[in-house]
């Protein structure tokens, strides 16, 4: 994923000492495309936080020190790490989207250093659709059809509707609806398209055994958010009564099983996810996908039990999955919305948006947004997901009116 969004001008909140004189907590590295709730996450548990991202906004500055690249690409990322952490030692190094579909390169940063997260073999079994969804059915449990190749014309899986997926994703990137008789490029594959709701399940794992954190229903292609089609643009996390999303639904019920196998198969750890359809009617959910890193819903679990979910991945990733505190049920729904621009927009001030618990990855004055890019993240927490789901288009709409 290429963002499309200005920041700081290059070379600006360059790392001139890292980490500072005097300064002793425990230093870590967190690079990726939007590394700002991972890096919240890890200052709330007392680290040091050395940034690599695209975006380099005011909130991620004000927590971490950052290094901003521009324009952004995964192997300019590893190089910023690998020269900022030159004279550093042995510092924890952390990914976020979109590493996971470059497991050399998370190699090349880990080099001499430790990783707290999956590595590259794990990151190659975990992002191989067919064998991800091998595996789950030799386990037992649904799994969507995965085909290289478009069907032929006499095989029965031609009149099953499929998305075309591309094997490196992210965040929704370049998936379409396919369209019958299209060849399907080497870099993609098809996925059968499964009715229903998207949801995640988010879970910390130890490379032997998970443990299910939450259950969220994402946000995907929200034209009020100003999303492309099948565009990630946020989650919000059930409180436990909700009867799709909370801990007596069916996919509450399917969650161990569905990251138990997905861990031993792959040898997951840390903070991870399942992207999920939750279906009606009593049906069970279809896992489709492992997102084999620490993801974007994670800091909801935060907010909902006041916990760091940086603690609990640092500690799995040690082995130490017993140092996570379960988290109680949600009573209230907690939500983050991605607000995208519709046309382009300057921003002005962001001084009260700084100061906003509810606004976060805020752009510096004067960025230039293109449509489509990322203007911010917007939270709510309501009682219910309807009313959660309602005050994040509000907030949103909030953001227009300011901006537009």
């Amino acid at each position: 994923m290429t963002p499309a969004r200005g920041g700081p001008a290059p070379g600006t909140n360059a790392i001139a000492e890292y980490p500072a004189a005097g300064d002793r907590r425990p230093a870590v590295v967190i690079a990726g495309v939007s590394v700002r709730a991972m890096s919240e996450s890890a200052a709330r548990a007392g680290y040091r936080v050395l940034a690599v991202d695209a975006f380099g906004d005011r909130d991620l500055t004000a927590i971490a020190d950052a290094r901003c690249v521009i324009p952004y690409s995964a192997d300019a990322v590893a190089r910023t790490v690998a020269e900022a952490t030159a004279a550093i030692g042995r510092v924890p190094v952390c990914y976020v989207s979109s590493f996971e579909n470059h497991p050399e390169l998370v190699a090349a940063m880990a080099c001499g250093r430790p990783l707290w997260g999956n590595d590259a073999r794990t990151l190659r079994l975990a992002r191989d659709p067919a064998r991800v969804a091998d595996t789950w059915a030799a386990a037992g449990l649904p799994a969507p059809r995965v085909r290289a190749r478009a069907p032929g014309t006499a095989s029965p899986d031609r009149r099953r509707r499929w998305l075309e997926k591309p094997r490196a994703s992210g965040g929704g990137h370049g998936i379409r609806p396919w369209v019958a008789g299209r060849p399907v490029s080497r870099r993609f594959v098809l996925q059968e398209r499964i009715d229903g709701s998207p949801g995640s399940i988010l879970f910390i794992a130890d490379g032997r055994s998970a443990v299910t954190v939450a259950l969220t229903r994402l946000l995907v292609g929200e034209p009020g958010l100003g999303a492309a089609p099948f565009r990630y643009c946020g989650n919000i996390l059930a409180p436990a009564s909700d009867p799709d999303w909370g801990s007596r639904s069916r996919l509450a019920e399917m969650a161990p099983a569905l990251t138990s196998a997905a861990t031993r198969a792959f040898g997951l750890v840390g903070a991870n996810g399942v992207d999920v359809i939750a279906r009606r009617r009593g049906a069970r959910p279809v896992p489709i996908e492992v997102n084999p890193r620490f993801t974007a819903a994670m800091e909801l679990v935060e907010r909902q039990a006041g916990v760091s979910m940086f603690a609990a991945h640092a500690a799995a990733c040690t082995g130490r999955l017993d140092a996570l505190h379960r988290v109680a049920p949600a009573e209230a729904a907690v939500g983050k919305a991605i607000v995208f621009a519709r046309r382009a927009v300057l921003v002005g001030d962001t001084d009260q948006w700084l100061a906003d618990p509810d606004v976060r990855d805020i752009p510096a004055p004067g960025t230039t947004i293109p449509r489509g890019a990322p203007i911010c993240t917007v939270f709510a927490e309501e009682a219910t997901m309807a009313a959660c789901y309602d005050a994040l288009f509000a907030r949103a709409g909030r953001i227009y009116a300011e901006l537009e």
